[in-house]
């Protein structure tokens, strides 16, 4: 089985939204304390024995999104879940989600927009099963807007799987526009005068081969950029993140960020918090081999049984500086 169609293989996946009430602290997950090394995020209700995955806030960090996962099912949706009265409540499917495969939700800076990829058909045409395009909801004074299909420029006949905006509305995104999913490619479009422009694919060793991501997330200034290459042969894992950090308008060689972020498991899905602090990320690490076979039992009923969870650490621990 290829790497592109292992990593397409269907999962019943929810961007669970969960908001926290108002008061106190700005940024409910800021830390008095420093996190220099890898801390698990939210254990019991965003990390849990479930498969967790793409964390992102909004601007006040007060509602967070996530994915989780059920493997092997054939839908992909959004769903949310609110603090009232002291606990989370049922989670509702969202307005703009539940019949297609939504996923891989993430923030503009501001907090304004939700970038996420979808196979829903585009309007005017016959719908492509798992074709995935990206789509954009935008926040409005009752929720969030009907999903729209984000731009003709963006969305090919290929399939485009993942998106991020800077701050200045350059979106950088996945496209296999050169020739599918056996050729994915991390390309940027510029907003002008709030039309975007056309893709240019970007130049430099962030595209070959050996670099190869289905995820590229932006800082929001545009300094670096974070992407997941798939079984290097620097890398940890099969799954890594790394950094490319743009200097002069060249974007260096991707480097890999480290055994802090980086593990034989699989590590994935990384975003940047509002504050420009923490990276978030997922990561499958911690499973450890079982004694016997009660003891697998309990195992894989915990947390830590090998599937994705959400980690947390500061962006100065792992060389990549301050607020961006």
């Amino acid at each position: 089985m290829s790497r592109v169609r292992w990593l397409f293989i269907a999962a019943c996946v929810l961007v669970c939204i969960v908001s926290v009430p108002g008061g106190g602290d700005p940024h409910p997950y800021a830390s008095d304390q420093p996190i220099t090394e890898p801390k698990l995020f939210g254990e019991g209700v965003i990390s849990t024995p479930f498969d967790e995955f793409g964390l992102a806030f909004s601007q006040d960090g007060r509602t967070a999104f996530f994915n989780r996962s059920v493997p092997r099912s054939n839908l992909y949706f959004i769903c949310t879940s609110t603090f009232r009265g002291g606990s989370w409540s049922e989670p509702e499917v969202a307005p703009f989600s539940g019949q297609y495969w939504d996923f891989d939700a993430v923030l503009s800076p501001g907090g304004s927009r939700i970038f996420f990829g979808s196979d829903r058909p585009v309007p005017g045409r016959s719908k492509r099963d798992k074709d995935f395009d990206i789509w954009m909801v935008e926040k409005t004074s009752g929720g969030w807007s009907e999903a729209r299909h984000v731009s003709a420029a963006i969305n090919s006949d290929e399939d485009e799987t993942f998106a991020s905006a800077a701050a200045n509305g350059t979106l950088y995104f996945v496209s296999g526009r050169e020739g599918g999913r056996e050729h994915l490619a991390i390309y940027r479009s510029r907003l002008v005068d709030g039309a975007y422009q056309t893709p240019e694919k970007l130049k430099g060793p962030v595209n070959d081969p050996e670099n190869w991501s289905l995820e590229v997330l932006i800082a929001p200034d545009e300094s670096f950029l974070l992407l997941v290459p798939y079984g290097r042969k620097d890398g940890y894992g099969s799954f890594d993140i790394y950094v490319s950090e743009q200097k002069n308008g060249e974007w260096a060689a991707p480097r890999n960020l480290g055994p802090k972020v980086n593990t034989s498991a699989r590590d994935y899905s990384p975003r940047i918090s509002p504050d420009g602090k923490y990276l978030f990320w997922a990561s499958e690490r911690g499973f450890e081999p079982p004694k016997n076979y009660r003891d697998l039992f309990v195992r894989t009923r915990n947390t830590l049984n090998g599937w994705g969870n959400i980690y947390q650490i500061e962006l100065s621990a792992i060389g990549l500086g301050g607020k961006r």
